[in-house]
């Protein structure tokens, strides 16, 4: 070999071993970088969140709710449609079955959140799979999924990704306990005419958007859209539940739609 060939074979390596330093595919992934960054992604959705958590402490201080019980619901129960709907049963004197039954249909949808991720997590230790299971919320489900969905293909995420789903979670439920904890303290002085309806649907809406890949995921996001704006008055938040059952179903069925649509189109090009 000459010179030449010598010093071009040199620079291509140089040049390849670069590229490979500076592709982002091949970063190291360890449980420290997955568990800060699902805290760094949960950050924003804390906006909307955390005045809701000084809302329900006010709310629970106002319904006659100890403040060590008020701040036991947020560590036990862990989900905030469901605590207010207990919180305001409280206040109306009823029974306790019909609380615990009440809150477990609220909390229904979760069933349908630990579905989606069962087979992300199955390698788990039955621990982990406990302690993700109580940390499970809306928002947490969210940002995890997301994440999920976009490193899907990135092999070395596996080993690691039950550390983002901790970190993002665990951000989300000390933010919950604290806001808690000052709306119980503050009670009163929170003003009355806050307008925080469309906070957390926004929240939602730009975690979605990114989502929708596929005309399956659109499908799926329209149709459930469309039943929960019809079943926004059902009672315990079932609307929201046959919401997200009708968006899977419509999203399973256009992908097997489209699965046979495009194997009937493979057969009709073989026989032409």
């Amino acid at each position: 070999m000459n010179s030449a060939d010598h010093n071009e074979s040199a620079t291509h390596a140089a040049a390849g071993d670069e590229q490979l330093e500076h592709t982002p595919a091949l970063q190291a992934v360890t449980n420290r970088s997955e568990f800060s960054s699902g805290i760094r992604a949960q950050l924003p959705m804390l906006l909307a969140v955390f005045p809701f958590g000084l809302i329900f402490g006010a709310v629970a201080r106002d319904a006659g709710l100890p403040p060590l019980a008020a701040l036991a619901t947020s560590s036990v129960i862990f989900a905030g449609s469901a605590q207010f709907v207990a919180v305001s049963l409280y206040r109306d004197l009823t029974p306790a079955a019909v609380m615990v039954l009440t809150t477990f249909v609220v909390n229904l949808r979760h069933a349908l959140y630990s579905a989606s991720l069962a087979q992300q997590l199955r390698h788990l230790r039955p621990r982990w799979k406990w302690l993700l299971a109580y940390l499970l919320t809306d928002e947490a489900y969210a940002v995890v999924i997301t994440h999920y969905n976009a490193t899907a293909r990135q092999p070395q995420y596996y080993a690691h990704r039950h550390w983002y789903f901790f970190g993002t979670a665990l951000t989300l439920w000390c933010s919950w306990q604290l806001s808690t904890a000052l709306g119980i303290l503050v009670g009163g002085q929170i003003p009355a005419g806050l307008l925080l309806d469309f906070v957390v649907p926004l929240t939602f809406i730009a975690l979605l958007v990114p989502a929708l890949a596929d005309r399956a995921a659109v499908a799926a996001a329209l149709v459930a859209g469309g039943v929960a704006a019809v079943g926004v008055s059902w009672p315990y938040k079932l609307g929201l539940f046959a919401a997200a059952l009708a968006g899977i179903a419509a999203g399973v069925l256009f992908e097997h739609w489209h699965a046979r649509a495009g194997s009937s189109s493979a057969e009709a090009g073989l026989h032409d």
